[in-house]
């Protein structure tokens, strides 16, 4: 049931004022320029708790009018010195009120109302033309961007951003490496206590240690009898990184899984290439052997045939 409307309450709560009368066709309204010129009492952040002027010459009037009391020098003088300041800061609040409308103005009129000579910038200009690790689509790491497209699957970039994220989480907090002097890393890493302070460095050098030089390329029957001739062939930088990922994947698939949820195959991954560090992983065989076959046919590269190919 809707509760009953009491109307003398309802008018009781309303506030009524005063408004002044509208301009007729006599009375001339004040331009805005001319509002903002003249001196009115205006409220910024907090109200103005000085006493007005006029308050005061009124005050000090009053005390001269009572009998057998003169008004001090210093209290006068004060007066005034009050009065010039508030003078003073209503000047400029009014030059900065002009100022604010004479940009709005530019503004309607499709102007830029800022001049960068004049203003300034907070953190300067770049200069041109830009370097090319200022670019977005180069503001990340070049391995950690080609690793992350290695990790996407079914085109979900965003997935493997996500575990690329918790890789080098996993890097960053886990412990320093012990590292295997029979398999060294890459000329020119850092000592192994210094690469958890820095997991992107973490996953570069251990993707370039394991990284192959060369790759195996087979010639049907160039061999005779419908065999292949293997030959080497180098193989760039890209390359070397994604051969060497592609066995870091394929390890981390060998191994046995400790549970299921998005966060396990991250972890997998982490794990394996702290053990490529650490010279504990098969990766480091498949090396070797690509590099002891690229040796042993390394002398196919002087056949007559080959070098029409290469």
């Amino acid at each position: 049931m809707p509760p009953r409307l009491n109307l003398a309450s309802a008018f009781r709560a309303l506030s009524l004022r005063s408004t002044t009368p509208a301009a007729g066709p006599g009375i001339s309204q004040p331009l805005l320029s001319q509002k903002l010129a003249a001196p009115v009492a205006r409220r910024f952040y907090s109200d103005n708790l000085t006493p007005n002027s006029n308050n005061e010459s009124s005050s000090s009037s009053q005390i001269a009018s009572s009998p057998g009391q003169l008004p001090p020098s210093s209290s006068s003088s004060s007066s005034k010195e009050v009065g010039e300041q508030q003078q003073q800061q209503q000047q400029r609040h009014n030059e900065d009120n002009l100022d604010a409308l004479s940009r709005l103005e530019m503004v309607a009129y499709g102007l830029n109302p800022f001049n960068a000579r004049k203003e300034g910038h907070k953190y300067g200009l770049p200069s041109l033309p830009l370097p090319s690790e200022l670019h977005k689509d180069h503001r990340y790491d070049d391995v950690m961007g080609q690793i992350t497209r290695l990790l996407m699957k079914d085109g979900k970039l965003s997935k493997a951003q996500r575990d690329m994220a918790m890789i080098l989480n996993y890097l960053r907090t886990s412990p320093a490496p012990k590292t295997n002097p029979a398999r060294p890393l890459i000329p020119g890493s850092p000592a192994p206590h210094f690469l958890p302070l820095d997991p992107v460095t973490y996953l570069r050098v251990a993707i370039d240690s394991v990284a192959p030089l060369v790759k195996i390329r087979g010639f049907r029957g160039l061999a005779g009898g419908g065999r292949n001739l293997e030959v080497p062939a180098p193989l760039a930088a890209r390359q070397r990184r994604r051969t060497a990922f592609m066995w870091i994947l394929d390890a981390v698939q060998k191994r046995k899984s400790k549970g299921s949820g998005r966060k396990m195959f991250p972890t997998r991954v982490a794990e394996e290439i702290v053990a490529v560090v650490e010279g504990r992983s098969t990766v480091w065989d498949k090396r070797a052997q690509v590099h002891k076959l690229g040796t042993a046919t390394r002398a196919n590269l002087m056949n007559s045939q080959i070098k029409n190919f290469l």
